[in-house]
C-alpha cells in the first residue's frame, strides 16, 4: 500500500473546500480547532479504554480514529505529515531521556 498518511493528507486538504453538510471533516474544519481538539480528546480516551479492555482489534480501531483526527488537526493548521516524519527522524537514535532533557533547555 502506498503511504496512507500522504493519501489522507491530500483528501483532508480537499475537504477544506467541501460542504459541511456533505463532509464530516469539512464540518470539523468549520467548527474550528476547539471541536477538533475535543474529538482528539474523545478518541484518546477511547484508546485508553480499549487498551484496558486488552482486545487488540479494539485498540487498532481506536488508534486509527485517534490518528485520523490528529491528521485533521494537522491539515487544519496547515502542517504537513512530512514535518512530523522529519521530527521523528530527528529523534531516531536519541534516547528518550536525552530528548526530554533537550526540551528543557
Amino acid at each position: 500500500m502506498d503511504d496512507i498518511f500522504k493519501q489522507l493528507e491530500v483528501i483532508l486538504e480537499q475537504r477544506k473546500e467541501a460542504s459541511s453538510e456533505s463532509s464530516y471533516v469539512s464540518s470539523l474544519y468549520k467548527k474550528g480547532v476547539d471541536e477538533i481538539l475535543k474529538k482528539i480528546g474523545e478518541e484518546s480516551a477511547e484508546v485508553i479504554m480499549a487498551a484496558k479492555d486488552g482486545v487488540d482489534s479494539k485498540i487498532i480501531y481506536e488508534v486509527a480514529d485517534l490518528w485520523f483526527h490528529t491528521l485533521v488537526l494537522l491539515r487544519h493548521k496547515n502542517i504537513e505529515v512530512d514535518k512530523i516524519e522529519q521530527e521523528l527522524s530527528r529523534r531516531f537514535g536519541l534516547s528518550g531521556l536525552e530528548e526530554k532533557a533537550n526540551r528543557n533547555q
